[in-house]
């Protein structure tokens, strides 16, 4: 639990309270108004942010807001998970900013992160957002890779190659990400899959011998999110096939995929399907100093 404090800053004393204090009424209000001026708002309603602080394990004891006279001047949230924590929903209040509120949020969710005695503390940051990468800088995160947020518009592909194709329902989907190797933004770990609702599966075998498998998450007309597997073949003809048959079983969806990574071998058949990149995050990583002082 968060023990309430006061933050001396630039002719504003700020005190430091838990999220968990707050409704999610509040905190989304609070949330939408440190957003209205981003170069991506991404506004939120309160059962879109508590569904948010479900999918990725976000604690609301251990978030944080800030206040000045009982005024949110800002928040930060923080997802727990062994071994590690994510940096999320970051924001200050445009009025209130370049005031070190920013910075004193980020530094009581790493002392929590020291608390929980989590090693890595993880956030993305949209790209060409230059304060907040400054601040994470400051605070000794280092940039780890870029990532994609894809968006694409309903309508089956052309060709559908043929293959031995398998539908597979919530548990067979999650094990096959159980058996993933691959370094994964906190979006797209098997939790936040584990969380949601309407997660499934398929994969195919092609005649040539490539196969591999796709896990999605569809509903309300929006497959939300994507999860590629090549496990023998041409990712890309691989992925040209798993496409083809998720878009002819749902033609009719939206589909957002979330923080791709640029040198993801699926991306090109990605963007050949129709999705268009809508903006970009920084993925950006701290390892906790071990008691010698190295991080």
């Amino acid at each position: 639990m968060i023990v309430s404090l006061t933050a001396q800053l630039p002719a504003v004393t700020t005190l430091l309270a838990p999220a968990s204090a707050f409704s999610i009424e509040q905190l989304t209000e609070a949330y939408n108004q440190t957003r209205v001026d981003y170069l991506v708002p991404m506004p939120m309603n309160a059962a879109r942010l508590a569904e948010y602080v479900h999918l990725y394990d976000v604690d609301l004891d251990r978030s944080v807001v800030a206040l000045e006279d009982d005024q949110i001047l800002g928040l930060g949230m923080l997802g727990v998970r062994p071994g590690r924590v994510w940096v999320t929903r970051l924001g200050v209040l445009p009025s209130t900013r370049r005031r070190g509120i920013g910075e004193s949020l980020t530094r009581a969710l790493l002392a929590q992160a020291n608390q929980l005695r989590r090693d890595l503390t993880t956030l993305e940051v949209i790209q060409n957002n230059d304060p907040a990468y400054a601040l994470f800088c400051k605070l000794g995160f280092r940039e780890m890779r870029e990532l994609l947020v894809l968006l694409r518009p309903p309508g089956p592909l052309d060709d559908v190659p043929s293959g031995e194709t398998h539908w597979l329902d919530h548990a067979d989907a999650l094990a096959l990400l159980d058996a993933r190797a691959e370094r994964l933004a906190w979006t797209n770990q098997t939790e936040s899959f584990s969380n949601a609702r309407q997660v499934a599966a398929v994969s195919i075998t092609l005649p040539d011998g490539g196969c591999g498998w796709l896990v999605y998450q569809s509903q309300r007309f929006v497959i939300q999110r994507l999860a590629f597997k090549t496990e023998r073949g041409d990712p890309c003809a691989v992925g040209r096939a798993l496409l083809a048959h998720l878009y002819r079983r749902y033609p009719y969806y939206d589909t957002h995929a979330e923080n791709v990574p640029v040198d993801d071998p699926h991306l090109p058949t990605l963007l050949e399907a129709g999705f268009v990149e809508s903006f970009r995050r920084i993925e950006m990583h701290r390892r906790q100093a071990s008691p010698n002082g190295r991080a």
